[in-house]
């Protein structure tokens, strides 16, 4: 057994949750209908739970940045609090945008942390046996230190992502599955803070103030400490 069959075994008594094909083909048709089309995939090599790819979808006129959109965590349902139910909040995927010269094939951290951010939150429901969604606040770890040296953002905001048109996305399969799309927004330990003593909604009114909040943004302004 070679290296790499070590990491290709799964675990013992852990299933895999994974989109049947006709599921993926209405998935990779939706997405690109909302977001644009794609020629890359960043596939996953070793899947202990679902097969989470990352599709990296290019600028465009629209959409002048990248917006990376897991595919696979829906294919996991999440286990929702009994008051939740009812809602089709069992099924999620996920995204985050990043500028349009941001190196995506690097795997420094300083480069690498919104991907990896992005990964790990799709798979926080399998890893804790919760659920994620909309207002849903989560640190990048339990010291509450920045992703990277080059960041300040220390936790991610889940807000109901929009398409090119600003219509809300949300995607009915045939299979009779709905999936959530939630974006990731970075936050700085002040808006996390403020988000804790108010809520996402009065955050996200602040947030709705600086240009390009909505784009992983190092130097983006401070929608809390900056304001008056």
């Amino acid at each position: 057994m070679g290296l790499f069959d070590v990491f290709r075994k799964k675990p013992k008594n852990r299933p895999m949750y994974l989109y049947s094909e006709q599921e993926l083909e209405e998935y990779e048709s939706y997405v690109q209908t909302c977001l644009g089309s794609y020629e890359q995939v960043f596939h996953e090599i070793a899947s202990p739970d679902v097969h989470l790819d990352v599709l990296p979808i290019p600028p465009d006129e629209q959409m002048p940045f990248y917006k990376l959109v897991t595919m696979g965590a829906g294919a996991y349902r999440m286990n929702l609090p009994e008051s939740m139910q009812g809602y089709d909040l069992e099924y999620a995927e996920y995204m985050i945008f990043v500028p349009a010269d941001w190196n995506l094939n690097s795997s420094d951290e300083k480069d690498y942390w919104p991907m990896r951010t992005l990964k790990s939150i799709a798979r926080l429901p399998i890893n804790a046996d919760t659920w994620l969604g909309y207002g849903h606040t989560v640190s990048a770890n339990a010291e509450g230190s920045p992703y990277a040296e080059n960041t300040s953002f220390s936790s991610i905001l889940l807000v109901n992502a929009a398409d090119r048109y600003g219509r809300h996305m949300q995607l009915k399969l045939s299979s009779g599955r709905t999936i959530r799309f939630y974006l990731l927004i970075p936050l700085y330990p002040e808006e996390l803070q403020y988000k804790m003593e108010h809520d996402a909604d009065e955050l996200l009114d602040l947030l709705a103030e600086v240009p390009g909040f909505d784009v992983v943004n190092n130097d983006r302004r401070n929608a809390v400490a900056d304001h008056h």
